[in-house]
C-alpha cells in the first residue's frame, strides 16, 4: 500500500498539483479508508496496509487540529487586542503560532536516503570478544507474540495475552546456553561469570554471594504524565511504546534466582531515570519480592536511585561537543551514576530493538543515556549524528558519546551479558512496535531475543537488522539511514576510526580504551552471514535458532554434555525424594542442597564417582515446606534443579 500512495503522489506532481494539496488529498483518502476498514473489524489495524496508512492519517489529523487551533487563537487574539487586554493578546498569539507550526510540520516526517557504509560486507574490524569470540545468538519464534495485537489502550503488546511467557522463557534460556556452549543455565552463568572475571583481572572465579547485579532495562515511556497514582499505565500518546519486555527480564530473574541460586537481595533491576509501571512491578515482584526495583520516585515498594559520591563518567570530548542544554549552553565534562550501578559487580543490559531519530539506532550503548542522575539526557545529544539539530554532526570520524558509554568501567565494561529484546521491534524511540517486512518476519512482529558477550558485535548485528528494515521507502521512517549511524560502532571496535583530536578515556585517568569488540556487516539481508559463519575471517558469528519449542531437543543435542542432573522424583514431595544424576566419565562430584537465599543446608555427595547413572535419597528431616535447590557440581561444571517440599 505504501507504493500506491507514492504512485498517487507522483501522478499528482505530474499535473503540478501543489505539495500541500497532495498531502490534504492523501490525508483525506487515508483517513476515510482506514476508518472504513478498521471500525467494522479492529484487528485490521495490524495489517501492513493499515499500518502504512496510519501515519499519513495521524499526520493529517494533527494538521487539521493545528490549523483549527491557530484560526481560533488568532480570532480570540483580535478580540483581546480590541479590548486592550495586551497580556492575554500575547499569550493567545503565542498559542496560535504553536498551532500553526504543528499544522505546517505535521506531514514533515524525515526521510533519509539509503546511506552507504564505510565497511563493505564481511570486512570485520576490531578484536572479537567472548568465550566464543564474536558470537551473537539470535533466537526467533513467532509464537512468542500475538500477531493480532492492536496495541491500542487495553491491548498493549506487553500484556500476557500478547506476549507468551511460556515461549519467551525457553527462548532466553536457549539463547544463554547456546552463547556459552553449555546445556544448563547454571553451567552457562558460571562460565559467563568466570570468563568475565578472568578478562577483568579477578582470576578464575565464579560468582560469590556478596556480589551485586544490576539489570538495566529500557522503560522510556514511564514518565510523570504516563502513570496513575498506583503506577498504572495511563491512556496517553505514549501508551504501548516499544521498550523492554517485562517477560524477558522475568526470564533472566528466573535464571539467576531459581536456577543459579543467587540471592534476590543481591539483584536490582530498572531504568534509573524512569518510573516502573504497575504491570511490570507486579509481574516481577510477584515472583521475586526481595529484588530491589529502581524507580525515580521510589514509592509503593520501589527504590529511588541515589547518586554515587563522585562523578563516574568524564566525557572524552572534554567540553568541545557536549552541552548542558543539548546543542547550546555550558559544556559538559562529567556525570554521576547511581550507586545501584557503581556498587554492582556485574551489569546485565536489556534494551529494546529500536531505531532512533537522533542516533539512528538505540541499543545497548544508547540505553545508558538514562543511567546518569540528571533529569534528562539532552546534554548528550550533541554526540549523536542528530541531523534535525546539527547536520554537521552526521558522517564519520566525529566524537561519538556512545563510545564513552561502552568503554566506561561502570557501564559497558562492567556488563557480563548484553541482551537486545527484539520481541517487539520499533521504528523510533517513542514509536510503538512495528511489524517488519523483511524475512523471516514477513509482516509480523520481530519476536526475537539476541544475546552476546561482545557488545560491538551485538550492536553491529542489530544495526544491520534495523538498517535493512527502515529504508527510505518504509512508511514508519528511515532513521538508520542517517549518514554515520554506525560511526560509534566502528570507533568502539578500532581506534583508527577515532577523530584526530579525541582519545577515549571515560574515567579521565590516562587509560585510553582499546578495542571493545568486533564490528562487521552481514553479507546480505537474506542470508545474514558473517565472516565466522562463512569461514572467511575472525569477525562475527551469528547463530540463528528458530522455533525454540519444536527444536529445543536438537538445540541441546548440539551442546556436549559432561554430566546431567535429572529432576527429582516425586516432586513436589513430602519428606523424602530421589535424586538421580549421570556422569560421562569418572570424576570428582559434589551434590548439595541450598535454600533460595543460597545457604547450604546439606551435602549429599562429595567424592570421586565412576561413569554412569547414580541415585541418592534425600530425607528432609525437620526442614519446613518450601522450595529448595539441588546443585550438582564437578570442576567448573554445575547443574541445578528446583525441589518443592510440601509437608
Amino acid at each position: 500500500m505504501p507504493n500506491r500512495f507514492q504512485g498517487f503522489g507522483a501522478s499528482l506532481r505530474r499535473f503540478k498539483v501543489p505539495p500541500r494539496m497532495v498531502f490534504v488529498l492523501m490525508g483525506v483518502a487515508s483517513t476515510v479508508w482506514f476508518l472504513s476498514r478498521v471500525i467494522p473489524k479492529p484487528s485490521r489495524a495490524t495489517y501492513p496496509c493499515m499500518q502504512a496508512a496510519a501515519p499519513i492519517m495521524s499526520g493529517f489529523v494533527v494538521y487539521l487540529l493545528g490549523l483549527a487551533g491557530s484560526v481560533l487563537a488568532f480570532r480570540r487574539a483580535r478580540m483581546y487586542l480590541r479590548d486592550a487586554k495586551y497580556l492575554a493578546f500575547g499569550l493567545i498569539v503565542l498559542c496560535g503560532l504553536v498551532s500553526a507550526f504543528l499544522s505546517y510540520t505535521a506531514d514533515q516526517r524525515p526521510v533519509f536516503a539509503n546511506s552507504k557504509l564505510l565497511l563493505g560486507p564481511n570486512e570485520p574490524v576490531g578484536e572479537a570478544r567472548g568465550i566464543y569470540p564474536g558470537r551473537v545468538v539470535w533466537v526467533w519464534d513467532s509464537s512468542a507474540t500475538n500477531q493480532s495485537c492492536t496495541n491500542v489502550y487495553g491491548d498493549g503488546w506487553f500484556l500476557p495475552k500478547n506476549t507468551n511467557l511460556n515461549v519467551v522463557v525457553p527462548m532466553v534460556d536457549t539463547a544463554v546456553m547456546r552463547l556459552t556452549g553449555h546445556s544448563t543455565i547454571p553451567d552457562s552463568w558460571d562460565v559467563l561469570f568466570r570468563h568475565f572475571n578472568q578478562t577483568h583481572g579477578r582470576g578464575d572465579v565464579g560468582y560469590n554471594d556478596t556480589e551485586k547485579i544490576f539489570i538495566r532495562t529500557n522503560q522510556v515511556s514511564a514518565s510523570d504524565n504516563t502513570i496513575g497514582p498506583d503506577y498504572t499505565v495511563l491512556n496517553t500518546s505514549r501508551y504501548g511504546m516499544a521498550e523492554t519486555s517485562p517477560q524477558v527480564v522475568l526470564a533472566i530473574l528466573r535464571q539467576l534466582v531459581n536456577q543459579c541460586g543467587i540471592s534476590q537481595e543481591r539483584i536490582s533491576v530498572g531504568d534509573p531515570m524512569k518510573h516502573m509501571y504497575k504491570h511490570v512491578y507486579d509481574m516481577w515482584h510477584g515472583e521475586f519480592p526481595n529484588v530491589t526495583y529502581i524507580d525515580k520516585k521510589g514509592t509503593l515498594g520501589r527504590t529511588i536511585p541515589v547518586a554515587a559520591g563522585e562523578p563516574t563518567m568524564f566525557y572524552s570530548d572534554r567540553g568541545k561537543v557536549l552541552r548542558s542544554g543539548g546543542t547550546t549552553g555550558d559544556s559538559v565534562f562529567s556525570d554521576y551514576y547511581p550507586t545501584v550501578i557503581t556498587e554492582a559487580s556485574y551489569v546485565i543490559t536489556i534494551p529494546a530493538l529500536k531505531a532512533h531519530a537522533r542516533a539512528g539506532v538505540t541499543l545497548n550503548a544508547k540505553v545508558h543515556f538514562g543511567s546518569n542522575m540528571r533529569s534528562s539526557a539532552t546534554h548528550l545529544h550533541g554526540g549523536l549524528p542528530m541531523p534535525d539539530k546539527t547536520p554537521t554532526r552526521t558522517g564519520y570520524g566525529l566524537y561519538r558519546v556512545q563510545v564513552d558509554l561502552m568503554g566506561n568501567k561502570h557501564l559497558g565494561v562492567k556488563t557480563v551479558l548484553f541482551v537486545v529484546d527484539g520481541l517487539w521491534g520499533g521504528s523510533e524511540a517513542n514509536d510503538p512496535p512495528r511489524k517488519f517486512s523483511m524475512g523471516p518476519f514477513n509482516n509480523d512482529w520481530t519476536s526475537s531475543v539476541l544475546v552476546s558477550q561482545d557488545q560491538v558485535a551485538l550492536e553491529s548485528v542489530c544495526f544491520d537488522f534495523l538498517k535493512a528494515e527502515f529504508t527510505a521507502d518504509n512508511p514508519f521512517g528511515s532513521y538508520p539511514q542517517i549518514d554515520g549511524v554506525d560511526d560509534y560502532i566502528l570507533q568502539a571496535a578500532d581506534s583508527s576510526f577515532w577523530p584526530a583530536d579525541v582519545d577515549y578515556d571515560p574515567e579521565n585517568d590516562g587509560s585510553i580504551i582499546g578495542s571493545l569488540g568486533v564490528c562487521e556487516h552481514w553479507n546480505n539481508s537474506v542470508d545474514k552471514k558473517y565472516s565466522r559463519n562463512l569461514g572467511t575471517g575472525n569477525g562475527i558469528e551469528l547463530i540463528r535458532i528458530d522455533n525454540v519449542l519444536t527444536n529445543v531437543g536438537r538445540i541441546l543435542a548440539e551442546i556436549p554434555r559432561e554430566f546431567s542432573l535429572s529432576q527429582n522424583y516425586p516432586n513436589p514431595f513430602n519428606s523424602s525424594t530421589h535424586i538421580r544424576y549421570f556422569l560421562g566419565a569418572r570424576r570428582p562430584v559434589s551434590l548439595k542442597i541450598f535454600d533460595l537465599r543460597g545457604r547450604e543446608l546439606v551435602t549429599l555427595v562429595n567424592r570421586v564417582e565412576d561413569e554412569g547413572e547414580h541415585e541418592v535419597l534425600w530425607s528432609t528431616g525437620e526442614l519446613p515446606s518450601g522450595t529448595y535447590l539441588c546443585r550438582l557440581a564437578s570442576g567448573n561444571a554445575i547443574e541445578t534443579r528446583k525441589l518443592v517440599l510440601q509437608k
